[in-house]
């Protein structure tokens, strides 16, 4: 079978800006939460009085509902995603998690209204992962399908400098509320950042709304190719193993990042007594480091192999696990913001490439559904549990050490899962 449609856009640099933007926006608006998680949701949603461990255990529980959340909003988007187009699903996305974002910026606390106020937060958190678990997958695509085969991991990647740029957004938008005055986070002032994310959701819409539908969409749509049923039927019937393979290359990627984020943060500010500035302070910096590596060592995917590129990364994070968290004893914040940067440096070198690995497994007429289901449910076990598993572990042992163990088994996975994925070309999927 062959296909008329071009599958070389004029524009690719134009999709992957809109899918930068896209997933900036998006996760700015997903990160802000885990911030404020980690930070005042304790104390603003949930009785006074009750144990600081087992109040945080309970804002991480409402963090990880936007992660079981994912899994679903990948299956729902990545059916119109694969069947109507990729640009239209990621409309709606950013609409949902925009509107999501700005309620959770109006609730009332616990002093006010009780057990309500952890229920909306619950019901506003699950909206966000409906909105992130089928925004992720679509960006990707756009990204990867609309670039030329020798650059792909290179424009993919301006998809996952979203996560960086909206991390280095949420951080210093919070650090710069406590810089101000440090109490006002604890009344309203966390409320700031939420409230402000409508601004950037109307200035995402209006770039995505300019960009051309993926060619090798298009391509589908003019073969024969379409999925026959239910795109999520068809992705599990002839691509499980990928699937599954593709959901055990992601747990450092999803899940190895909120261990060196949200938990690290909570963990320095509780039990080290690391000031929250200084965190802030280091994550933004660390944030901003992954922002700009990101491009490079896509580039080096392209160039030298993204596989090989990816297990490089993995394997630094693995050495990486224990001198993350003992830095923190130290008592150094030039060691601390140090070691940060050097941590997601690593991590960069993972996230970035993933994006055309991902894209690559799965053949193009179910692919939205595909790739977002094996992120997405790697998002929910790896990521949505990562910061309470954390926690429990280190409250159960007293000790940071089984918390290292699960970040180096965690990259273990990952090598051996990226080495046994399959990987195609798009011309090669179409044709076949």
């Amino acid at each position: 079978m062959t296909h008329r449609t071009s599958l070389t856009s004029a524009h690719p640099a134009r999709a992957a800006t809109a899918a930068f933007v896209g997933t900036t926006i998006e996760w700015f608006d997903f990160y802000i939460y885990a911030t404020a998680a980690s930070l005042v949701f304790a104390t603003m949603f949930f009785p006074e009085g009750v144990d600081p461990v087992v109040g945080l255990m309970a804002s991480f529980a409402t963090f990880s509902v936007g992660f079981f959340a994912r899994p679903l909003g990948g299956i729902v988007f990545g059916h119109f995603g694969d069947r109507l187009g990729r640009k239209s699903a990621l409309v709606v996305t950013l609409l949902m998690m925009g509107t999501a974002t700005f309620c959770v910026g109006l609730l009332p606390t616990y002093e006010q209204v009780g057990f309500v106020a952890p229920l909306l937060l619950v019901v506003l958190r699950f909206v966000q992962g409906i909105a992130v678990g089928g925004e992720w997958g679509g960006a990707v695509l756009m990204a990867v399908e609309h670039a030329p085969e020798r650059h792909k991991t290179f424009y993919g990647s301006f998809a996952q400098l979203g996560n960086p740029a909206g991390a280095l957004l949420a951080t210093g938008s919070f650090g710069l509320i406590t810089a101000w005055d440090a109490d006002l986070l604890y009344t309203w002032g966390w409320r700031l950042p939420f409230l402000a994310s409508i601004v950037l959701v109307l200035v995402g819409l209006f770039i995505r709304l300019k960009v051309e539908e993926s060619p090798v969409f298009a391509a589908v749509q003019e073969g024969t190719d379409e999925p026959e049923g239910l795109p999520v039927r068809e992705a599990v019937r002839t691509s499980w193993r990928s699937l599954l393979l593709g959901i055990g290359v992601l747990p450092v990627a999803v899940g190895g990042y909120y261990v060196v984020t949200t938990f690290l943060q909570a963990y320095g500010v509780t039990e080290v007594g690391i000031s929250e500035q200084v965190i802030l302070n280091g994550l933004t910096l660390a944030a901003f480091v992954e922002l700009v590596a990101t491009l490079g060592v896509s580039w080096l995917g392209d160039r030298f192999g993204t596989v090989r590129v990816v297990t490089v990364g993995l394997a630094a994070v693995a050495v990486l696990a224990l001198p993350q968290f003992l830095v923190m004893s130290t008592g150094s914040t030039a060691l601390i913001l140090l070691m940060l940067c050097v941590m997601r440096l690593a991590m960069a070198t993972v996230y970035g490439p993933i994006a055309r690995v991902l894209a690559q497994m799965y053949p193009p007429r179910v692919r939205y559904t595909a790739i977002s289901i094996a992120y997405q449910v790697a998002g929910a076990l790896f990521g949505g549990l990562s910061p309470l598993v954390c926690t429990a572990l280190f409250a159960a042992t007293g000790s940071i050490l089984p918390v290292v163990g699960l970040l180096v088994a965690m990259a273990l996975v990952s090598i051996v899962c990226l080495h046994r994925a399959p990987h195609h070309r798009d011309a090669e999927l179409l044709s076949a």
